[in-house]
């Protein structure tokens, strides 16, 4: 499929989708510098809406990208997963939903396709790691040589923003647990409940991530160039972390949700022997 970037002065909007379901498509050089001349490019990204029927069509009619590429993009399932056909490399993986989105502090679904010279992505949701490297690649502070440079990026992104709701959590905790021990604790059991049901949904997809690489590490490392095999175990490193800092989060949880518990119990077995 050949579609041409509008010229200079009339950018796709990265919100609003054209009529052909796009957010935007972007060029870059060999050195990774965006370029608006075609022609010059290196490798190319582009960006739908999924949830647009256009977008749906237009991809469903590439034949550049391999049948089950196709269909993995157009599939109802949000399950997170990389896989690899015909030399792409394509998957579903989890991103924090954007600020502004109407479904803000969730997780969405990032689903993307590449090759050495293209990158498909697509999204039902605004963002948060995708809009970004948008916003980086337009203010010319990050450049980008491959497609795989910019996936690793925006898992990255992703990485730092569960990263930083893992701090948040941990905060909040430390606040938790202050009053616990300050026996100003009666308001807290729903504290609670809304932390580790916070860390459940952040850990989970920590751990489908760190299954994800390590099947691609395990199933497809023959079949993958050096550099994206370097890709994969530098993030499936991060997610390993990530998902030992929630394990020991999620613990904590258990821990203060017991002790909040233990006083509960106390205090309900202080007012019995009263009323006795």
């Amino acid at each position: 499929m050949n579609i041409a970037l509008p010229a200079e002065g009339t950018d796709l909007s990265p919100y609003l989708p054209d009529e052909h379901g796009l957010f935007f498509i972007y060029h870059f050089t060999a050195e990774g510098a965006r370029t608006r001349d075609a022609a010059a490019a290196h490798w190319t990204w582009r960006s739908y809406q999924l949830s647009d029927m256009r977008a749906r069509h237009e991809i469903g009619a590439d034949k550049a990208l391999p049948a089950p590429v196709r269909e993995a993009f157009l599939g109802a399932s949000h399950g997170c997963h990389i896989d690899l056909e015909d030399d792409w490399l394509y998957g579903d993986l989890p991103d924090l939903r954007h600020d502004y989105s109407a479904e803000a502090g969730g997780l969405g679904h990032f689903r993307f396709a590449l090759n050495d010279t293209m990158l498909v992505g697509a999204r039902k949701q605004p963002l948060q790691s995708v809009d970004n490297i948008r916003k980086a690649i337009e203010n010319g502070s990050r450049k980008f040589r491959s497609p795989a440079e910019l996936i690793e990026a925006v898992v990255g992104q992703s990485f730092d923003g569960m990263a930083t709701e893992l701090a948040s959590l941990s905060d909040s905790l430390d606040g938790i647990e202050d009053r616990i021990v300050c026996d100003a604790w009666h308001n807290e059991r729903q504290a609670l409940v809304d932390a580790r049901r916070h860390l459940v949904v952040i850990h989970r997809q920590m751990a489908t991530l760190t299954n994800l690489f390590r099947h691609l590490d395990h199933s497809h490392r023959n079949d993958l160039p050096d550099s994206i095999n370097d890709m994969a175990a530098r993030l499936s490193h991060r997610a390993q972390t990530l998902h030992y800092d929630g394990e020991q989060l999620q613990a904590r949880t258990r821990l203060l949700q017991d002790e909040l518990m233990a006083k509960l119990t106390t205090q309900s077995n202080r007012l019995l022997y009263v009323l006795s």
